[in-house]
């Protein structure tokens, strides 16, 4: 599997994997340059690239807002959203992300600080390490 900046001919399959998530990213197509992640694989012969996630980021001040993170149904618990967040930190320095009671196990392992929100939302930052 690798993780690599979407451009412009990966546009509908970002928004298929968002929309089947019920994500609402905002416009996609105008982040392309450089604010949305992909992570595929290549499969067959002419090793086609497959899209199993994305990634939409909001640049800040200091760093990016997570601003949708999808993976496939079928290749969730893989490690997909793990990688692409893991990227997104590398290249950022700092994330932070709003989210659901849901998914507060997923932030909590990539060691996001999480605050609550309200009932049931909650807010997490997460920092990459100095030595990196």
């Amino acid at each position: 599997m690798h993780v690599r900046i979407a451009g412009p001919d990966d546009a509908l399959e970002v928004r298929r994997i968002l929309d089947a998530a019920m994500l609402e990213p905002g416009d996609v197509e105008a982040r392309l340059d450089g604010d949305v992640l992909i992570a595929g694989d290549r499969r067959g012969a002419d090793s086609t690239e497959r899209i199993l996630g994305a990634l939409v980021c909001e640049p800040r001040e200091r760093g990016a807002h997570v601003a949708s993170v999808g993976v496939r149904r079928r290749h969730r618990g893989q490690g997909i959203g793990r990688r692409l967040i893991e990227r997104a930190l590398e290249r950022e320095r700092r994330l932070t992300a709003r989210f659901d009671d849901g998914v507060r196990p997923f932030y909590e392992a990539l060691g996001f600080t999480i605050e609550p929100i309200d009932e049931g939302r909650h807010r997490g930052v997460a920092v990459a390490d100095q030595g990196e």
